[in-house]
């Protein structure tokens, strides 16, 4: 099958399907006399295994891993074991980071309860503040002066995204 094919297959666009390839997640596939790749089967069982692994926030390094699992079932599974711990770990920290943003939020918008000009709304003043200093309402009851973690950028192991 040809990669246009293959990412029907999957529900993903032809760019991700690509994007795998060029991170050596998944194999590299025939080229017909034409140069067009020439998917199997196989290849869309290990772009489903990958996406199945994206699905559940892991990493394209972690995925390596697993996949170097799936390439030797003979393996014993302690590592992979090992591996899901760690992700439910970072997803219980991610949680804990979020629910600090929202009272941070949900301070910041209790600092603006009126109508007011942009001048005096109180969302826009507490903007204005360094986080670190003391009249910043929003962080001052988190005490540390530090920021959840919040990224702008996609990070480690993200790929293009899909509109299907």
């Amino acid at each position: 099958m040809r990669i246009g094919e293959l990412a029907r297959h999957a529900h993903c666009d032809v760019e991700t399907v690509r994007f795998y390839e060029r991170e050596g997640l998944l194999d590299e596939p025939a080229r017909e006399t034409n140069g067009y790749r020439s998917y199997t089967v196989a290849h869309a069982a290990q772009l489903n295994f990958i996406r199945h692994c994206r699905s559940l926030g892991i990493g394209l390094s972690d995925i390596r891993m697993l996949r170097r699992y799936q390439a030797d079932p003979d393996q014993p599974c302690d590592e992979v074991n090992a591996l899901i711990d760690c992700q439910i770990a970072r997803i219980h920290e991610q949680i804990e980071t979020m629910r600090v943003l929202e009272q941070q939020l949900r301070t910041l918008r209790d600092s603006c309860n009126a109508r007011h000009s942009s001048a005096e709304c109180g969302i826009m003043k507490n903007l204005e503040r360094p986080v670190d200093e003391e009249n910043c309402s929003c962080h001052a009851d988190h005490g540390e002066g530090q920021d959840p973690v919040v990224e702008d950028s996609p990070r480690e192991g993200s790929e293009p995204h899909s509109h299907r």
